[in-house]
Parts: structure tokens; C-alpha cells; sequence
């Protein structure tokens, strides 16, 4: 895989929970991770005293964060209103030359930053709440 362009990493919010997908508004960095917690059966029988793990018994999570500037663009007041009312509407993460990623997110945190004399900033930390799909590039 070639070298890829930081700002092709995308994240976009589901404005209207009709599948209609649009970038959040002047993110400047985003990071995606995925997790799987493993379950440990080792036992005194275990060869060697070697751990063993039970495949496929663990959680999966993913997690999603990004900073950026304050737009006042529709996709601010989206995250707005998707953190007060607690709801968890699909958001996909664009992947350069990897795939997509679909699914459910909650929104853990959104911060707001400023000085007087610089642009407003916000961070924001995003939780998956459902399953995931993926579709290769």
C-alpha cells in the first residue's frame, strides 16, 4: 500500500438516520482503533504451562476519536444533538485504500476549546455500540 494522505481518513455521521452520510465539519486529525479482548482457559493442564485462549468468546470494541476546528456546520449541531439525546445512529469511517467501516457509535465524550486569540477547537471520543461491518476497498 502506497503512503496516503492523512485528511482521506474520514469520519462521517448519519444526518438524519436515513443512511445519508455526511464528513464531520473541520476535523483536522481522527484515529480509529479496534479491540478484542481474549479469554484466558489456561489451566495446570495446559502443554508446557503455555497460555491458552478460547477463540472468538471475546468482546470486540472500536473506538473512534477526532479533533479539529468548531464550523457551526450541521454536522456540529448533529454531534450536539446526538451526545444530549444519548442516541447511537451509524457513523462510517472512510479507510484510504482499506475499506469502510459501518455501524453504531455513542458518543463518550465532546469537548470545546478556545483562546482569544485562535479558533474555537473541539475533540470528541466516539464508542461502538453495535456491530460493525466492514467493506474492503
Amino acid at each position: 500500500m502506497a503512503a496516503q494522505s492523512g485528511k482521506d481518513l474520514l469520519v462521517k455521521v448519519d444526518m438524519s438516520n436515513d443512511g445519508t452520510f455526511e464528513s464531520a465539519a473541520g476535523l483536522r486529525a481522527t484515529r480509529i482503533s479496534f479491540n478484542a479482548e481474549s479469554v484466558d482457559v489456561t489451566s495446570l493442564e495446559s502443554q508446557g504451562g503455555w497460555r491458552e485462549i478460547l477463540g472468538g468468546a471475546g468482546v470486540k470494541t472500536a473506538s473512534i476519536s477526532g479533533s479539529g476546528v468548531f464550523r457551526d456546520a450541521a454536522t456540529d449541531a448533529r454531534m450536539r444533538q446526538i451526545f444530549f439525546d444519548g442516541e447511537t445512529p451509524d457513523f462510517q469511517v472512510v479507510i484510504p485504500d482499506f475499506g469502510v467501516v459501518e455501524g453504531a457509535f455513542h458518543i463518550s465524550s465532546i469537548e470545546y476549546a478556545g483562546t482569544f486569540d485562535g479558533e474555537a477547537t473541539y475533540e470528541m471520543a466516539l464508542s461502538s455500540a453495535g456491530p460493525l461491518s466492514f467493506v474492503a476497498a
